[in-house]
């Protein structure tokens, strides 16, 4: 058994990596003395996912949406019983989600952690799918879209992005429509199942204290023979630099109108730790324009234009990246004209280097304090590999990030023509 062992001596921390012969990727971060153990199971596949060319076929597969987080149900409906009554009956917390670009299945525990690893390790990889089940299962997540749909936090996230994306599926409710999982069989599950849960496709991680040896034999050991195969041809629309629309509006009954806005990056795909160069930056600059510290926040806060619902966040995957930011406002199109206000002005005026050097040492003050948390540890673990990093990596871009660099981002990310306003309100 070949481990890598990679020690980062700046900041006491080590990481051990073992490949399975099938390629399976394991990745155990020891905290020593720490409570509790946090173990993932995770594959690259999400929501967006609905068109690809399965390895050695040459023909496109469609499926249809929701069908990622549909095949997460299934899994934990098991021959024998219910997966979530095993965990519980070893004194673990067991979970799941699935998101645009991955499924994750996890437990956190102190004890026993040998015998929820194993069993998190076979009920992965032993899919019990019936056609009764199915049926079954298309009433529950019928009623779980129709929860979301009838949730204003919910739609005027997904409204953002509909009037971001014309055409690409991020624009899509992670579980799909009620038309869309009606179309969904147990035979579409199970080629998704074996296309996308072979194990080159996933990886293992563990946080906790615990014996990276004794972990990595219970891999070996658990996980069924495969072989390697090359890897899953997913494929996305042509989506364009242009905005879908402008504005999104939707009534619902709120007290307060909820709001949204969305900046749509254009097309780039960066790899290695340019991807969290870039995402750092756009972090930072959000930061600046209209974190908690900006003056712009200040004067929308007082002038009760905000409060403290906002919030703020960057995606950026291969196929898409977007920040938006937003929460509860009485006046949602003033926040936005005071926002485009604001990047007008910096854009005439320039950033601060002082501003930028003083979030960027704030930033990575909270950075290092997630390393104390085994689950912040293993979830930025689990994101970032997929996109052939690790949540250590950081550390480096945090350290020889210029400003220049940042200037550049705010000149291409902060696009008031790529700029989108989505609002949830009562009239």
């Amino acid at each position: 058994m070949k481990i890598e062992t990679i020690e980062y001596k700046k900041y006491d921390e080590m990481v051990y990596k073992y490949e399975h012969s099938s390629g399976l990727k394991c990745i155990v971060v020891p905290k020593r003395g720490y409570y509790k153990k946090y173990a993932t199971f995770s594959t690259q596949y999400g929501s967006v996912d609905n068109e690809f060319i399965i390895p050695g076929e040459k023909t496109k597969t469609k499926v249809p949406d929701g069908i990622a987080h549909f095949l997460e149900h299934k899994l934990f409906e098991q021959k024998d019983g219910s997966v979530m009554d095993k965990f519980a009956a070893l004194g673990s917390r067991p979970n799941a989600f699935t998101s645009f670009n991955q499924t994750v299945y996890l437990f956190s525990c102190t004890d026993m952690f040998k015998e929820n690893f194993d069993l998190l390790l076979n009920f992965v990889q032993n899919p019990y799918i019936t056609e009764e089940s199915v049926e079954k299962e298309k009433g529950i997540i019928a009623q779980e879209i129709n929860m979301y749909r009838d949730n204003p936090g919910w739609r005027v996230s997904f409204n953002l992005l509909d009037a971001l994306y014309k055409e690409h599926p991020v624009k899509l409710d992670i579980a799909g429509s009620i038309e869309s999982i009606g179309r969904i069989t147990k035979e579409t599950l199970y080629k998704c199942y074996d296309t996308f849960y072979h194990p080159s496709n996933m990886v293992i991680t563990v946080v906790g204290d615990v014996d990276y040896r004794q972990v990595f034999e219970q891999v070996e050991k658990n996980i069924k023979t495969a072989e390697k195969v090359s890897g899953i041809k997913r494929i996305y629309p042509e989506e364009g630099e242009g905005l879908n629309k402008k504005y999104s509006e939707q009534i619902m009954p709120v007290s307060t109108p909820l709001f949204y806005i969305g900046f749509k990056d254009s097309s780039l795909e960066p790899e290695g730790t340019e991807i969290l160069k870039y995402d750092l930056a756009v972090k930072l600059l959000l930061s600046a324009i209209i974190g908690k510290s900006s003056e712009l926040y200040t004067k929308l806060y007082d002038k009760g234009l905000i409060n403290s619902t906002f919030e703020m966040d960057f995606s950026l995957e291969k196929s898409y990246a977007y920040s938006m930011l937003g929460g509860e406002s009485i006046n949602p199109e003033a926040v936005m004209e005071l926002l485009v206000k604001e990047i007008k002005t910096i854009r005439d005026k320039g950033l601060e280097p002082s501003v930028f050097e003083r979030l960027r040492r704030a930033s990575k003050g909270r950075f290092l304090r997630q390393m104390n948390s085994v689950e912040s540890i293993s979830r930025s673990f689990i994101n970032l590999y997929f996109k052939g990093v690790t949540m250590f990596d950081y550390l480096n871009v945090y350290d020889t990030i210029g400003f220049d660099y940042i200037t550049d981002v705010f000149d291409k990310h902060f696009d008031i023509e790529r700029m989108a306003l989505s609002v949830v309100k009562n009239r």
